[in-house]
């Protein structure tokens, strides 16, 4: 009983993890790429004796629409493995009489080549096969059976990839991820850095998968996500529901895109702030604003001094023209970081500490600007796990 119950297990673990919309996007573009590829070939072919497309196009179909993150799925894998494998099938069809032993050399030695020049691509044994099982219609067209109607079928299928990969299915194909890897390993491993909130490095990562001593169909740019995201999971988990809502700064100073340079200063040396969130009528977040702003247009001479030129630049010009900024909208940052009042703090934590923001203007449902947290904000409600914290004595943390 326990080996059939194990065995209805085994029979019933979803190989994917995909939605079902995932699923659905996945087997229409599988659909949509073998149709166009053996429609253009049929139509460019040279003559009826070359075949429309080779039978192991539908298995690389399959690992680029569903597993276009793969070493396996990338572009010389996909074009060195199938053309590479063409060639050793057409050449053991040719030497080898015996069916069986043709076809174990032809899958054996397409492999071994595919290894050797790391392009291993497992539908390549498959195109390896085709010459010898198929006979004299593939054998008497010879190695042009390596252009058309594989080469063929292979540039097409890499266009489709790339286009429906990056435009359909929003995937990051080529994974460029992986070529960053391998650079930074063959170089030296101290430039390596490490992830982003596990305390694991690349190199650590690397070193488990070669302990294990067996190919593992992910790398190890997916494993670091991979444990940044459960660790922060773990983290809403032991930490509870605490949103950016609880910790945040309401009633906030903020300027427009016209306010006046000298008019933005004023109130940023007023209230003591080193940022700024720049709003439209509708309140929706457009910029920020931080003394460095202020700072970058300044320039001083030999015979001039900062504080000089400082004044000169906030100072309210009273001629009809100028050459310097005079409204806030001039000199503001447009590109600035905004969270969801909804949002968990967990979700800060990168902003701050990866990308060095020291404010995120926070947002509601409607994008529009309800307050601020500071990075003391932060760091008070991480410090106090039970969230004790009074909200008015957030509110006067402003770094």
């Amino acid at each position: 009983m326990l080996s059939i119950k194990r065995l209805f297990l085994f029979i019933t673990i979803d190989p994917v993890n995909l939605s079902i919309k995932g699923k659905l996007i996945s087997v229409i573009s599988c659909f949509s790429a073998i149709l166009i590829v053996a429609g253009v070939t049929q139509k460019f072919g040279v003559n009826a004796a070359y075949p429309i497309i080779v039978a192991s196009m539908g298995a690389s179909a399959v690992i680029l629409f569903i597993m276009p993150g793969s070493p396996l799925a990338q572009p010389w894998p996909l074009v060195g493995g199938q053309l590479v494998s063409a060639m050793t099938g057409v050449a053991c069809a040719q030497v080898f009489t015996d069916t069986a032993f043709a076809s174990a050399s032809a899958a054996g030695g397409s492999v071994l080549i595919m290894l050797l020049f790391r392009c291993l691509h497992p539908p390549g044994a498959a195109t390896a096969l085709t010459p010898v099982m198929a006979g004299d219609p593939i054998t008497s067209l010879g190695y042009g059976f390596v252009l058309m109607p594989v080469g063929l079928n292979v540039a097409i299928l890499l266009i489709m990839a790339i286009a429906i990969n990056r435009w359909v299915l929003r995937h990051e194909y080529p994974n460029l991820h992986l070529l960053t890897e391998d650079k930074n390993t063959k170089q030296n491993t101290t430039l390596i850095q490490p992830t982003q909130s596990t305390g694991i490095s690349e190199q650590d990562l690397q070193q488990a998968l070669d302990n294990m001593d067996m190919f593992l169909d992910v790398s190890t740019g997916d494993l670091s996500k991979l444990l940044s995201d459960a660790q922060l999971q773990s983290f809403k988990r032991y930490r509870g529901n605490i949103t950016c809502a609880d910790i945040m700064v309401k009633n906030i100073s903020t300027v427009e895109y016209g306010t006046e340079v000298e008019d933005a200063w004023k109130i940023m040396q007023c209230e003591k702030l080193k940022a700024m969130p720049v709003i439209d009528r509708n309140r929706h977040v457009i910029g920020i604003i931080t003394w460095n702003d202020f700072f970058k247009f300044i320039t001083v001479g030999t015979n001039e001094t900062f504080k000089e030129k400082f004044r000169v630049f906030i100072r309210r010009t009273p001629d009809i023209t100028t050459d310097k900024p005079e409204s806030v909208g001039h000199i503001m940052t447009t590109s600035v970081s905004v969270m969801p009042e909804s949002a968990h703090i967990a979700d800060l934590i990168a902003l701050m500490s990866n990308q060095g923001h020291r404010q995120i203007p926070i947002v509601n449902d409607k994008n529009c600007l309800v307050g601020m947290v500071y990075q003391a904000n932060l760091i008070a409600a991480l410090y106090n796990e039970s969230h004790a914290l009074p909200k008015n004595s957030l509110s006067s943390f402003k770094v």
